[in-house]
């Protein structure tokens, strides 16, 4: 892709107001005129090769109107209506939505988000390093970000500076303002129910790492899991909508929006990373390059107080990561963890696509294409308005979830919930 300013620097007629003012008050030099259309479309047609005649002879080389006529004045007009009307309607204010409190309860931020700020003993946020993102963030200044005071000044591992915190300030002129997400309730406390039942899970899902799903029905580890946290009181209650109830063997760590959803359905590992796709001519295997397990050489990590505390610095860890040196299909736990440790933004739901593409599956009963006699979706409401609507979305969305880790919540990551 161009840079814009070499786009349009390389590829813009060089004419200026002054210039073209200049020029109309140039007298009127009709064989001046003549010679330059002359050479010009002569220089051009030799160029490529074509006949000179079409383009010198009389009217024939005179810009016309489009094939089609339109009035462009109309057309300017009503995407400004159109343009006005979509801001008007999306000209919302929901007001500040609310936190959960932590911050108020812990003063010395021990429950909220602090990975790769500067940390005090047992990983307590340094009072001063966390007033600076604070302040950062509530002036949207680049200049206060850039002097946030994080845990490896000057450090060039990608957990030694902070995540794109600005993202969560950045407007798009797409959909609603990702400030504008109402509705979406406060991260849970860490003191509460829930946050435990995450923890309980997470830690879980560590343990079972290297268990291959296959061994899963069987597999006595899991057998303890399961038991476990069929036990949490979270889990047990009725505000749980999470985590499906009973945990089993077939859905543990499956993960659900409305009871009895499709996450919690079909086989343990989806189709949509286990079928082989296309994109375009370019065949995708759905194999993986995974990390090794315990038993094949790999590592855990931070499983040290002082291994802990260093990556909450922003360091990063001593020892390299192991890869497999063969391409395989997920898995087990481990292979997950290789594959969201590098995916692209929005890499599952466009392969997603491409494999729905690939088997042909139908269309949505109410696009408005679908038994026309003259004409089939492309660019609205066909492929490649999908495959371009799937990464805006994703860029959109992101927006807005960095809103809510940044802004409302600071939620503390998985591994600070013990700590807290």
């Amino acid at each position: 892709m161009q840079n814009p300013k070499e786009s349009s620097a390389d590829t813009a007629p060089i004419h200026s107001e002054n210039t073209h003012r200049t020029q109309r008050e140039m007298p009127d030099d009709s064989s001046r005129r003549s010679f330059l259309g002359t050479v010009g479309g002569a220089t051009a047609a030799l160029a490529v090769g074509l006949p000179l005649e079409p383009l010198i002879e009389g009217d024939r080389g005179e810009a016309k109107a489009s094939v089609v006529s339109y009035k462009s004045s109309n057309r300017a007009n009503n995407s400004f209506q159109y343009r006005r009307d979509a801001a008007q309607s999306e000209k919302i204010n929901p007001g500040a939505p609310p936190d959960n409190g932590d911050a108020g309860r812990f003063t010395d931020y021990s429950a909220n988000w602090s990975k790769a700020l500067k940390h005090d003993a047992l990983g307590i946020p340094n009072a001063q390093s966390y007033g600076s993102l604070l302040y950062a963030l509530s002036t949207g200044r680049f200049h206060d970000f850039e002097n946030i005071i994080v845990g490896t000044p000057g450090g060039t591992g990608f957990t030694s500076t902070l995540n794109g915190p600005q993202g969560c300030l950045a407007f798009d002129l797409e959909g609603l303002d990702s400030h504008a997400t109402n509705g979406i309730p406060p991260a849970p406390s860490v003191t509460s129910a829930q946050s435990a039942a995450e923890a309980v899970e997470h830690y879980w899902g560590a343990l079972l790492r290297d268990v291959q799903f296959v061994d899963y029905p069987t597999n006595p580890l899991v057998a303890l899991a399961v038991a476990d946290m069929n036990n949490l009181s979270f889990v047990r209650s009725s505000s749980n909508q999470e985590v499906p109830f009973p945990v089993t063997r077939q859905n543990l760590f499956r993960g659900q929006l409305a009871a009895g959803d499709g996450n919690v359905q079909g086989p343990y590992v989806s189709q949509f990373l286990l079928q082989p796709t296309f994109f375009g001519a370019q065949p995708l295997t759905q194999q993986y390059q995974r990390f090794l397990s315990l038993s094949e050489g790999g590592a855990d990590y931070m499983t040290s107080l002082s291994e802990y505390m260093s990556m909450q610095d922003g360091n990063v860890p001593k020892r390299q990561l192991a890869f497999d040196s063969s391409f395989r299909f997920i898995r087990m736990g481990r292979d997950l963890a290789a594959y969201t440790h590098v995916d692209v933004l929005h890499q599952a739901y466009f392969v997603a696509f491409l494999v729905l593409a690939g088997i042909g599956a139908p269309l949505n009963p109410g696009n408005p294409y679908i038994g026309s006699q003259a004409e089939h979706p492309f660019g609205t409401l066909g492929g490649p308005d999908a495959a371009a609507t799937i990464p805006e979305m994703a860029s959109r969305a992101l927006k807005a979830s960095w809103f809510h880790k940044w802004i409302v919540n600071l939620r503390p990551r998985p591994e600070r919930c013990r700590r807290s």
